[in-house]
């Protein structure tokens, strides 16, 4: 955590998933944006393997999926599915080297983390991966080596760049509540012992070599001191759904060096506020937390507040810009 908190963050990215299906032109707003720490866009709307589910099982080595009309679920051999994922995957990456030719500072990928790709995937028999505890250890050690593949891949095609590694957790907090639905949806499943999420994650921040990693959820009560504890070097979130409940753990996080990936731009259309005002309830939460006004830039990048994918393409990339010119705004003025 100490090397990770000497990383230099840029000060505005996005979150991962954009409108459209071109991916030479998201990567090019994504790296035209956000010219000190872009990302590498998903582009969901070109279909099924370009969701988030559907990427990340295409990077999964010796596990493979197909689509079922229930989702994503787990079979012998790779298949159609797999290789149109993979393929768009490639796709991606060869626009954003195109687009970060002589590029050096840090950049975000996006994979789906172990515990939201176990509520997701299906088992053969229809049941998710969360009802098996080995099945949730063969799945995680699974992604741990095809992260470990797309890294090397990325530090190839972009020598420049200081890999940002962001694990999608949407589900997380329902996994460890128990909340996640069986495939009757008249039940749930067993709660996660905490001790088990939060070694897997230590785990999957592991693959990354001393890399920062950063843990995404836009669902309310993001469990921060686990994943603090896990090793993360940044929780990235919806700023709209904090609650004072949420005061202490964000303090300790602050202070512990986590940096805080405050999601304050809405994710859909709608009238946009003021630069200034849109990191109002940082400047807040800052001032209630007790905490030096100097440092807000130091600990956080501003983003929109989930992905994009449900956004028009004209709003998207307002938001983008939009982002930009708050961060601009929070350190030009933090109090």
């Amino acid at each position: 955590m100490s090397e990770n908190s000497q990383f230099r963050f840029g000060a505005a990215t996005g979150v991962g998933s954009l409108p459209g299906d071109d991916a030479r032109e998201a990567v090019k707003t994504a790296a035209g944006t956000f010219e000190d720490f872009p990302f590498l866009p998903e582009l969901p709307a070109r279909g099924p393997g370009a969701d988030m589910i559907g990427r990340s099982a295409g990077m999964l080595v010796e596990l493979y999926a197909r689509v079922e009309p229930s989702g994503w679920r787990l079979g012998d051999r790779p298949g159609r599915d797999t290789r149109r994922a993979r393929a768009w995957l490639g796709e991606d990456l060869d626009a954003l080297e195109e687009f970060t030719q002589g590029y050096e500072g840090p950049l975000k990928v996006q994979a789906v983390g172990p515990w939201t790709l176990a509520a997701a995937l299906e088992l053969r028999n229809g049941e998710a991966v969360l009802s098996d505890a080995g099945a949730c250890r063969d799945l995680a050690a699974s992604l741990a080596e095809g992260l470990r593949l797309h890294l090397a891949e990325l530090r190839r095609r972009v020598p420049g760049a200081q890999l940002v590694l962001q694990l999608d957790e949407p589900s997380l907090t329902a996994v460890l509540r128990g909340r996640v639905r069986t495939a009757s949806g008249y039940r749930t499943h067993r709660a996660v012992d905490r001790q088990i999420v939060e070694a897997t994650l230590r785990d999957l921040v592991g693959v990354h070599d001393g890399g920062p990693v950063v843990v995404h959820s836009c669902a309310p009560d993001v469990p921060f001191a686990l994943l603090r504890r896990a090793g993360v070097a940044g929780v990235s979130f919806d700023f709209a759904l904090l609650t004072e409940r949420d005061d202490e753990a964000i303090g300790e996080a602050v202070e512990g060096g986590t940096r805080l990936f405050a999601g304050v731009v809405p994710g859909t259309d709608g009238p946009l506020s003021d630069p200034a005002g849109s990191v109002m309830g940082v400047r807040t939460l800052w001032r209630r937390l007790g905490l030096q006004p100097g440092l807000l830039a130091e600990a956080v990048t501003v983003t929109p507040s989930c992905g994009l994918a449900g956004a028009s393409p004209e709003y998207a990339r307002r938001a983008l810009a939009h982002c930009v010119r708050a961060a601009r705004s929070l350190a030009d003025d933090p109090e």
